[in-house]
């Protein structure tokens, strides 16, 4: 098992900053890939940004890429997401996902292990 924590989330306006961390623990010598999805009410999760733990290649879906920046601290376990430029549609709750050699970096239903999300809000 993977365990998640979220962090760094908060109210922010149009055109800020924030950034999020995430804290793995467990058996994370299994991790492969890391992403970050959000989620809004009634919506599917959606892709922002992965990272494969050992080579660091990067993924991003269109709407964020240039703004969004995945990073990762192998000796601290620990995942970030800056995001910059931030606009109102960001606005969702951001989960870290860990995945292993099958997942797939933009398909959450790939990712056995999940946190428990963190609240990103964008005022206009």
């Amino acid at each position: 098992q993977v365990q998640l924590v979220e962090s760094g989330g908060g109210l922010v306006q149009a055109g800020g900053s924030l950034r999020l961390s995430c804290a793995a623990s467990g058996r994370t010598f299994s991790v492969y890939t890391m992403g970050w999805f959000r989620r809004n009410p009634g919506k599917d999760r959606e892709f922002v940004a992965a990272i494969n733990w050992s080579r660091g290649s990067t993924y991003y879906p269109d709407s964020v890429k240039g703004r969004f920046a995945i990073s990762r601290d192998n000796a601290r376990n620990k995942v970030y997401l800056q995001m910059n430029v931030l606009k109102p549609e960001d606005t969702a709750t951001y989960y870290c996902a860990a995945g292993d050699s099958a997942t797939i970096p933009s398909d959450a239903s790939t990712y056995p292990y999940w946190g428990q999300g963190t609240q990103v809000t964008v005022s206009s």
